[in-house]
């Protein structure tokens, strides 16, 4: 059991459920909790033949540092993907791919929050360095709502010579900076694209910017300086959407 981890919150353990049910070994509910939601959770896990336990709320409270929602799964180790995945991905996607790099974000909490809005709006991956990141945990699962189990987060040592191999591929790489000239909602995302976000204050690394086709900006017109990096993630990234469901001329 030591070599478990703790997955926390009904969309999070259902998503494991659904979508890599072998790798959850049981499911635990608070006691007296039997609602519809619940019942649809213990449905899906009969299907996978999933052991199902109870105990005490106050027994989950000392397990996560959370809110648990009164479900626990006791699950096989996260998965984060190496870098020799992203071509084997690049090659089975149809259309322009959309990527996502995040350049020192180490908040779980914005992990999640960026992973849930990356999922929504159609990325093929989310990609990260190996050091001075944050990384899959309990937190970032409940947060991410189950985009966790479904969107890699693929993990760089070198997230230079990533970028430079993305772009020999064909993808323009965009990064976002405060004293960009060109906004977002001017720059042509229907291409292959890789969309780059700096870690909140700091921004982008001096090479990671160095290996940006393009800088863009959010028009700012209040008296703060910058938005959370999961908040302007999600309006770079359904900007991007938007062009690319709109009609051709």
């Amino acid at each position: 059991m030591s070599q478990l981890e703790k997955v926390y919150g009904l969309h999070a353990v259902e998503a494991l459920l659904r979508h890599h049910p072998k790798r959850v070994k049981k499911v635990w509910l608070a006691e007296g909790r039997s609602d519809p939601r619940v019942q649809a959770l213990l449905a899906i896990a009969a299907q996978e033949r999933v052991d199902v336990g109870q105990c005490e709320r106050r027994e989950m409270d000392a397990w996560v540092e959370g809110v648990h929602q009164g479900v626990v799964a006791d699950v096989s180790p996260s998965q984060v993907w190496g870098e020799a995945m992203l071509d084997e991905l690049l090659d089975r996607t149809e259309g322009a791919p959309l990527l996502l790099v995040l350049d020192g974000v180490t908040d779980p909490h914005n992990l999640g929050a960026v992973l849930r809005t990356a999922d929504a709006a159609g990325v093929q991956a989310v990609i990260v360095p190996k050091d001075k990141s944050a990384t899959l945990n309990a937190t970032v699962r409940k947060v991410a709502c189950g985009a966790a189990e479904v969107l890699p987060l693929v993990a760089v040592t070198n997230l230079a010579r990533t970028l430079e191999k993305l772009r020999q591929r064909g993808l323009w790489t965009v990064g976002t900076a405060g004293e960009a000239e060109q906004e977002v909602y001017e720059h042509d995302f229907t291409g292959p694209t890789i969309l780059i976000m700096g870690a909140e204050g700091k921004g982008m690394r001096r090479l990671t910017r160095e290996h940006c086709d393009y800088l863009v900006r959010l028009p700012m017109a209040g008296s703060v300086s910058s938005l959370n990096v999961s908040v302007a993630t999600g309006v770079c990234l359904f900007e991007a959407v938007r062009q690319r469901r709109a009609p051709r001329s």
